[in-house]
């Protein structure tokens, strides 16, 4: 075979692995794309045991030490053939990748939003201050702190109103009864709550809450390249979530939502963004669109668009290669995916039967069990029962997978 500069390229391709901080959700896509993985992850966890996972860095929790953690996946890019490509998950990546973004670009590739606007839309504090700016689509918003100051007497919004925490914080989603917002019907209410939020010690945002369920919450899903072109879409919405309001998505569905899209468009060039980002909106009563958040970085629906046809990460793949891109049409809409165990939860919840839910989740296109990968479901299924065996050095280190 001729040593050609397409040749040379695809042997790249062969030898640069996908980088993985995050889930099978990250994986799955990548492994369906014919891609190899390394996963950045904790001991134990399902991904460990995907048929596409070939090397893994096992770390309990990013922001533990995240200088360390740089370091440790420094030392693994030294050690490939080929910089990896690297992707994250959750906003604690997320964070980790765009602070050390110039360090990590020795050894890693990768596409992420500039790093002002990643901390702008991360913080809700600085997104609030950037939807005033470009008038973005958002309700309206004000801040609260409860650690510094007594509850208001007065709040000039119109409830009922959501309040949530400025940045996801464990020590938020541990508190009991908070689940990803909690709705506040009067000032008497949010009076009465104050002592619970002040004690979690958090700077809070307080919203004009869109009507309707959450099943009204619809998105939109694009990878913008580094020319600004948009390389790929697709449009969803939230099914079901558990717990049912607030909570978090365990049943989802690609859409074909044409004023979605077209909103999606327009917001990723007014913000000049480019990677990839998930726009998350609330339909009103009228079918006006508003904005909730927007999340510039890689996240589970890239496992339900790549099964529906538009395989994000794997453009991104591509693209950070200098290869030709993969073929995109346009994602089927009714593709679904669920988060089986949760979503039986949410189901029961909602009213929803065994008899009626089962051969629906037996429907899902995009789900935890995959005939062609079944381990990483079986694993989390043996190790509800199973002690853990699981033995690594506490700062962190690299394993070749099994």
């Amino acid at each position: 075979m001729k040593n050609t500069p397409a040749a040379a390229k695809t042997a790249a391709a062969n030898a640069a692995l996908a980088c993985v901080m995050g889930d099978m959700d990250m994986v799955r896509p990548l492994g369906l794309a014919g891609l190899r993985c390394a996963v950045v992850t904790h001991p134990g966890a399902a991904a460990l045991h995907s048929r596409f996972t070939r090397d893994a860095i096992l770390w309990d929790d990013p922001a533990r030490n995240p200088d360390g953690l740089v370091e440790v996946m420094m030392a693994f890019a030294k050690d490939q053939p080929e910089k990896p490509v690297l992707y994250y998950q959750d906003d604690t990546q997320l964070l980790l990748v765009s602070r050390n973004r110039d360090r990590l670009a020795e050894g890693f590739r990768f596409a992420i939003a500039d790093a002002e606007l990643v901390e702008d839309l991360v913080d809700k504090g600085r997104f609030q201050a950037l939807a005033e700016r470009l008038n973005l689509p958002v309700p309206a918003t004000r801040r609260l702190y409860p650690t510094r100051e007594a509850a208001p007497d007065v709040v000039d919004l119109r409830f009922p109103l959501i309040v949530k925490p400025l940045t996801r914080r464990r020590v938020w989603d541990e508190a009991d009864g908070f689940a990803k917002a909690i709705q506040v019907d009067s000032a008497e209410e949010l009076r009465a709550l104050w002592p619970r939020l002040a004690a979690v010690g958090l700077d809070l945002l307080v919203q004009e809450m869109i009507p309707g369920p959450e099943t009204r919450i619809e998105s939109y899903h694009v990878y913008v390249d580094e020319g600004g072109g948009v390389a790929g879409e697709f449009t969803g919405a939230k099914i079901r979530t558990y717990p049912l309001a607030y909570g978090h998505s365990t049943a989802l569905t690609i859409t074909d939502a044409p004023d979605v899209a077209a909103l999606g468009r327009s917001l990723t060039e007014r913000l000049g963004l480019r990677g990839v980002a998930k726009f998350d909106f609330k339909r009103a009563p009228d079918g006006s669109l508003h904005l909730l958040e927007v999340n510039p970085r890689f996240n589970l629906w890239h496992h339900l668009g790549a099964v529906a046809g538009v395989n994000l990460p794997a453009l991104v793949h591509a693209d950070q290669l200098g290869l030709p891109r993969p073929a995109v049409g346009k994602a089927r809409a009714g593709a679904r995916w669920c988060h089986i165990t949760k979503d039986r939860l949410a189901a029961k919840d909602s009213g929803l039967s065994m008899a009626a839910w089962l051969p629906w989740v037996l429907g899902c296109e995009a789900k935890a069990i995959a005939l062609d990968d079944p381990m990483p479901f079986l694993h989390n299924q043996l190790a509800r029962f199973l002690p853990s065996r699981a033995h690594h050095d506490a700062s962190g280190g690299a394993m070749k997978a099994q």
